[in-house]
């Protein structure tokens, strides 16, 4: 029996499309890029080059893993449709994990020095105000779930008024910055980017659990139905 564990990692919930091919809990070899509107053109060819370049073949995979959501309505329906149909093609098991979770997951993971005491928010932008947002302790103990959220000032004086410091990070974090910029307990860290490489120790948990999904009947976690909008008429 082989002690090889090869998962491929999909991260498709923001406007980054990330494949990251994992053995167990290493971390092998990733594709990924930082462009709007280009998962329907690029998973696919991210995919294949992974695979080509370790010298890897489908059939040796053991699970696929996903970024379930919340986040990009589209971008969670391509990445999950892909994991789900090969999932469907080579007969293994399909590992989701909230893109919230692998977020703090990541943040955690880049830190030279380990964070300790803060709340961590990940946060995926919803457009305008709004952000889907969880809240983890630094040992990723979710502390508030998974949620839509309309930030104001306000909205972490709940946990600064007792001393602790919120930090906010994400594509949803980014457009906070000026608002945040004179709260002394909230700390928005700029520029972090989701990324299929930190939804790899969650996978690796979860397939050891054999904690899967019915490929047959998993859907994203949207949040938010998609609304479409009608072009205006032009006169």
């Amino acid at each position: 029996m082989s002690d090889k564990y090869y998962i491929l990692c999909i991260e498709t919930a923001t406007s980054t499309c990330s494949v990251a091919l994992s053995d167990g809990h290493k971390l092998l070899g990733l594709r990924e890029a930082q462009e709007p509107n280009m998962h329907a053109s690029a998973l696919t060819v991210f995919i294949q080059e992974l695979m080509a370049d370790y010298g890897i073949t489908f059939d040796a995979l053991s699970a696929i893993a996903v970024s379930k959501g919340p986040g990009s309505y589209t971008g969670l329906r391509i990445g999950v449709s892909v994991a789900k149909g090969l999932c469907y093609a080579l007969n293994i098991p399909l590992i989701s994990v909230n893109s919230l979770r692998a977020m703090a997951q990541g943040y955690i993971a880049d830190q030279v020095e380990q964070p300790k005491g803060q709340i961590l928010c990940p946060m995926i932008d919803a457009r305008r105000m709004e952000v889907y947002v969880a809240m983890f302790d630094t040992h990723l103990k979710e502390l508030e779930e998974t949620k839509a959220l309309i930030v104001d000032t306000a909205s972490f004086d709940s946990w600064t008024a007792n001393g602790q410091q919120v930090v906010l990070f994400g594509t949803g974090a980014d457009k906070l910055a000026q608002l945040f910029e004179k709260h002394d307990g909230v700390e928005v860290v700029l520029g972090f980017q989701n990324s299929a490489a930190h939804i790899i120790p969650l996978a690796w948990q979860k397939f050891k659990d054999q904690a899967f999904e019915d490929v047959a009947y998993f859907e994203p976690l949207y949040l938010k139905d998609f609304v479409a909008t009608t072009p205006k008429k032009m006169f």
